[in-house]
């Protein structure tokens, strides 16, 4: 079988390592198990943890057993890796009942079944430590001068670093002991602004149990002028289609820029290279053929198969002649909205931010109904209100009665 890493560096997904020819050789000779983790801060991953789990998969695939680590115990501090202000707290009901979640939807991409990957919570050993002994076995091993000089440190250091989010490299330092004890785990994996935190972990146990032990990192998911993708009007592209339904997530593929889609393709499906590579190779007018393969492919991943043709064939019916609205978003008007106005209810349903971006579409004349178009910003919503509603060049929904 053809090396997971050279599918990877194919691909182009590694970005980092701490040893790369031992772990290139590594790779192509044993059954490696290694981790990623997650910390558990909303009820569902996004489109920036979705390559993260491309990677344990491609990973999976080639004979690598992974470990996904849900932040049960560092999901109390916060990681403060990227951060310029600290991460809101959150109860340990909410975190557990964000892994419950999480948990979900990693099964889409990883085999659990007969010991195949494991899924731990890294609450089991931290929650329950004494921090003396902690410090003088753990804490002994890192220096202070080099966590300063960290990355996800001295981004922080003008606005304020809290002592809670300094001891979050000692704890992804020490998930990485644990697993190593406990599961032979000896690789870690995760996306590049994990890096300082995870060189800690590689440290900790080469000092302290005089074993070799390795990380890569992925590259992130930016677009190409470098800015991180999965943003929309609405906030993060979740995986959760209660949060992002099918039809919005198939959208925000098809409407990638030119110069990404092969660089999506590449990351974030499993089509042979020779297909991305031509894809994506695919120029001006042609290239809206790659979009729709990559939207198709990304959504079918994530939601199944029936949710990315329902948001094909919307797509493609709303675009074309027919406005078959079947498979559209939909917003459903009650009798008590009748009488209220359009931009109140785009607003409500967090369609658009504020009233303010509901006047300047209509004064750009962004905002229509059944293809006529609205001009009034008091516009009101009646029995009559039914139908295509289009915002900007992009955006449908289909208004139905309750």
């Amino acid at each position: 079988m053809k090396n997971v890493y050279d599918t990877l560096m194919e691909r182009g997904y590694l970005k980092q390592f701490t040893h790369e020819e031992e772990t290139k050789e590594i790779l192509g000779k044993e059954k490696v198990t290694f981790y990623i983790g997650f910390d558990p801060t909303a009820d569902s991953l996004h489109v920036g943890h979705f390559i993260a789990m491309m990677f344990m998969a491609h990973m999976q695939q080639h004979g690598h057993r992974p470990i996904a680590l849900v932040g049960g115990g560092t999901g109390m501090i916060g990681d403060p890796s990227g951060r310029t202000d600290m991460r809101t707290m959150l109860t340990k009901e909410k975190i557990q009942h964000n892994i419950e979640c999480i948990k979900k939807q990693m099964q889409k991409f990883i085999d659990f079944s007969d010991d195949k990957a494991i899924l731990v919570n890294n609450g089991d050993w931290l929650l329950n430590l004494n921090y003396v002994d902690f410090l003088r076995d753990i804490g002994a091993h890192f220096s202070v001068n080099r966590m300063l000089a960290a990355e996800c440190f001295k981004s922080r250091m003008e606005n304020g670093l809290s002592f809670l989010e300094f001891n979050y490299m000692l704890m992804q330092g020490y998930d990485f002991y644990v697993l190593n004890k406990k599961y032979n785990c000896t690789m870690q994996l995760g996306g590049d602004d994990q890096w300082s935190n995870m060189i800690a972990g590689v440290e900790l146990i080469r000092k302290k149990e005089r074993k070799s032990a390795y990380a890569m990192t992925c590259t992130l998911l930016t677009n190409s002028q470098g800015q991180k993708m999965g943003k929309t009007a609405k906030g993060a592209l979740w995986l959760d289609p209660e949060k992002t339904s099918p039809y919005e997530f198939y959208q925000y593929w098809r409407n990638i820029g030119d110069a990404d889609v092969e660089k999506c393709l590449a990351l974030l499906t499993f089509l042979p290279m020779d297909e991305v590579k031509r894809l994506g190779a695919l120029k001006d007018a042609e290239i809206n053929e790659a979009k729709k393969v990559l939207a198709y492919e990304v959504t079918k991943l994530i939601h199944g198969e029936e949710e990315a043709n329902k948001a094909k064939e919307a797509t493609e019916a709303l675009f074309g002649a027919g406005n078959n609205l079947e498979n559209a978003p939909t917003i459903e008007l009650s009798v008590e909205d009748f009488g209220k106005e359009l931009l109140d209810i785009l607003v409500d349903r967090k369609i658009i931010k504020t009233k303010s971006e509901g006047r300047r579409l209509i004064e750009q004349n962004g905002l229509s109904l059944n293809e006529t178009k609205i001009a009034d910003v008091k516009f009101l919503i009646s029995s009559e209100t039914l139908g295509l509603l289009k915002i900007g060049k992009k955006k449908f929904y289909n208004i139905i009665k309750k």
